[in-house]
């Protein structure tokens, strides 16, 4: 049958529209009762109450997230009601079209094997409905204006139909895209750049200064003690921490500077435009505001919550890694004088 929670949980989209389409169907049916009963054509008027409640039914299935119900009801109605609509008043009435709106639904809704078997009884079933009204009159028939304005409503209900389930999936694609470059470049936990984008965005920005001449400043920080947070209060609070620094470092420095989250607690912030001293000040600026922060475990018990940093400045006989390295080398003084202090490369 269907991938009812596997699909669910992958595909959480689908079933929101899915709802919206048991709306609007059961609308359409509304109006076709009244239609028929117009036309003359009482036993196709009736059928659309049938179909209307088992639209309701199906909508309440899928807030239930009882989706292969909703899905069987709604897959009964459509084959049922376009085969009916054809044999009563005739191929030309357009009810067939309905069927062709399950072909796109059919990949979102199943996986692929059963989509593709249910791909195929649909078009034996389309063929089979056409082949049919070769050797058979309508049932009940209408006169030729009447039918070409059910013709109309429903070429125009189906139109209207897949250009809304046109935008759904180009929305749903558009987004699964975005997520997908999200995740290749930033980093889960705090937000920031991770270490792979990272580099692709300063090497970028190597070659500017390379056209250029002008100043970039790297800032290489990292948390003191962070074992103990996490060794004392936990991963999951080691973690929040680690959300809140990001927020803090990223709230000091300016919109164009890069920040990545470069390591475990370790973080590199890379300043365009910004000579050494000035890179001092925004390191500083950063350590002072993380240090005025009112740190706090899960229990409320306080947390005294440094940082150290390192500065360097990139040379013209640098590539990334020499710059990297000399900010390091500035961070592991700054570790060896005391910590929560900010430190230069040693020229």
């Amino acid at each position: 049958m269907f991938a009812g929670e596997s699909i669910r949980e992958r595909r959480p989209q689908f079933w929101q529209v899915a709802k919206r389409c048991c709306q609007i169907a059961a609308t359409v049916d509304v109006a076709f009762f009244f239609l028929f009963h117009l036309l003359g054509s009482p036993i196709l008027a009736w059928v659309n109450v049938v179909s209307v409640t088992m639209y309701v039914v199906a909508y309440r299935a899928l807030g239930k997230k009882q989706n292969v119900l909703a899905i069987t009801l709604i897959w009964s109605e459509v084959i049922i009601h376009a085969g009916l609509g054809v044999m009563l008043i005739g191929w030309e009435s357009g009810f067939h079209y309905y069927l062709l709106m399950f072909i796109p639904a059919l990949f979102v809704s199943m996986q692929l094997q059963r989509a593709i078997a249910a791909l195929a009884a649909l078009w034996s079933y389309y063929v089979a409905l056409y082949l049919l009204m070769w050797f058979i009159e309508p049932l009940q028939p209408i006169a030729p204006g009447a039918l070409l304005g059910v013709y109309l409503f429903n070429l125009s209900v189906v139109f209207a139909m897949f250009s809304y389930l046109s935008f759904f999936y180009l929305t749903m694609v558009t987004m699964a895209n975005r997520k997908l470059r999200r995740m290749a470049t930033t980093d889960s936990l705090t937000g920031l750049f991770n270490r792979r984008h990272m580099t692709y965005l300063v090497e970028k920005e190597l070659a500017r200064y390379q056209r250029s001449g002008h100043p970039v400043a790297f800032l290489v920080l990292d948390i003191d003690h962070f074992k103990s947070i996490n060794d004392k209060y936990g991963h999951e609070a080691g973690d929040r921490v680690l959300g809140d620094v990001a927020g803090i470092i990223k709230a000091q420095l300016r919109t164009q500077d890069l920040i990545a989250r470069w390591g475990g607690e370790e973080f590199l912030a890379v300043l365009p435009d910004t000579g050494l001293k000035s890179a001092q000040a925004s390191a500083e600026r950063v350590r002072e505001a993380l240090l005025a922060h009112d740190w706090r475990a899960p229990n409320g018990e306080r947390i005294d919550l440094t940082i150290s940093a390192g500065v360097s400045e990139f040379r013209s006989n640098d590539d990334l890694n020499s710059a990297i390295n000399r900010a390091d080398r500035a961070l592991y003084r700054s570790k060896e004088l005391g910590r929560n202090r900010v430190e230069l490369e040693a020229f």
